[in-house]
């Protein structure tokens, strides 16, 4: 299993932006596909996480209300919509793959390249 994370960019405070994290490979409906950040000089932080099966969804509370995580089964996808982004929101953004939900990095077993996301204020 590859995960290719794509859709970043510059913005500007309050904009929108939707990352997609597309996987090649079969995935498994117990799988779990979480979103992590990392800024620069900080540790990779979770965002969020959907099971690939039922579509249960999980948020950190500094994303709670703003981001939605959603996932396409048919074009084996998941999506990261970022709603009223701050320049704290600031980082790069990673998709992963575990089997079980968690909210540590070491919980989850592949990765993908991450793509960078720059808000401006």
């Amino acid at each position: 299993v590859q995960l290719q994370a794509s859709g970043g960019g510059l913005v500007q405070a309050g904009d929108s932006l939707r990352l997609s994290c597309e996987i090649s490979g079969r995935t498994f409906s117990s799988s779990v596909m979480a979103w992590f950040r990392q800024a620069p000089g900080k540790e990779r932080e979770f965002v969020t996480a959907i099971r690939w099966g039922v579509g249960s969804t999980y948020y950190a509370d500094p994303v709670k209300g703003r981001f939605t995580i959603s996932r396409d089964k048919s074009k084996n996808t998941v999506y990261l919509q970022m709603n009223s982004l701050k320049a704290e929101d600031t980082a790069v953004y990673y998709c992963a793959e575990g089997h079980r939900y968690g909210s540590t990095w070491n919980e989850y077993d592949r990765w993908g390249q991450g793509t960078q996301v720059t808000v401006s204020s």
